[in-house]
């Protein structure tokens, strides 16, 4: 043994974080005044049009962050694991309203920081600044991603990126398999399609070897041929 003490899973999500490089100090000025909270899994955290400013760390779990079309589609446009900061354009828009919606997929554990202590502390303190523009830089290139993603790519495309997304290392399973436990109907409304859609793209996966379909689960066989599929922009 190393005698190293095991980090707890604040301090994991906080080190997966753009807030890791800062210096202790600029990160006790940003963490004073916010609480630990727990959503359930299927609860909504912020819905699209509410006008509250907020910041949230998740700490554990995953979230996605969705839009719905005026005839009730969605798709999404991110999802949020441990070290996520939800919420950083919040802090900076005028007459802000959440474009979005922020779904908990899991039980998510969440650290809530308090917007005015942030907002301060990012006049105050340059790191703290960087750090949050940071942050902003990556949604902005993440969305334009989006955005082009959602216009060139075909639905393969894009049921292979919510794929990838959406798995976690199942280490009971041979070989550590890599699981997806959403549904049809999650992955479509993921995806931004119909589920009859979704059904046969997932027959053409498994008939190339990609993907195994089970009982509620999807097992990823290829998660390397996914990754290669779901570039949009591979001759660029």
């Amino acid at each position: 043994m190393n005698g190293s003490v095991p980090r707890t899973d604040l301090e994991l999500a906080l080190a997966a974080s753009h807030l890791a490089p800062l210096p202790q100090e600029s990160l006790a000025r940003v963490m004073a005044g916010s609480a630990a909270a727990v959503v359930p899994a299927g609860s909504v955290t912020h819905h699209e049009g509410d006008p509250m400013a907020h910041l949230e760390l998740v700490v554990t779990g995953l979230a996605k962050v969705f839009v719905t079309a005026p005839n009730g589609r969605t798709a999404t446009v991110r999802y949020c694991r441990a070290g996520a900061l939800v919420g950083v354009v919040s802090l900076f828009t005028e007459g802000f309203t959440m474009p979005a919606t922020v779904l908990a997929l899991t039980e998510l554990k969440v650290h809530r920081l308090s917007p005015a202590v942030v907002r301060a502390a990012a006049r105050q303190d340059g790191h703290v600044a960087e750090a949050l523009l940071q942050e902003l830089s990556e949604r902005a290139l993440q969305f334009m991603a989006e955005i082009a993603g959602t216009a060139f790519t075909s639905v393969r495309q894009r049921v292979a990126r919510h794929l990838l997304d959406l798995a976690h290392p199942e280490p009971a399973g041979p070989g550590h398999e890599l699981v997806v436990t959403t549904g049809q109907r999650g992955l479509a409304e993921a995806a931004g399609t119909a589920r009859e859609v979704i059904v046969r793209v997932l027959r053409e996966f498994r008939q190339e070897q990609t993907v195994r379909t089970e009982r509620d689960r999807i097992v990823l066989l290829a998660p390397e041929r996914l990754m290669e599929l779901s570039r949009w922009n591979t001759g660029s």
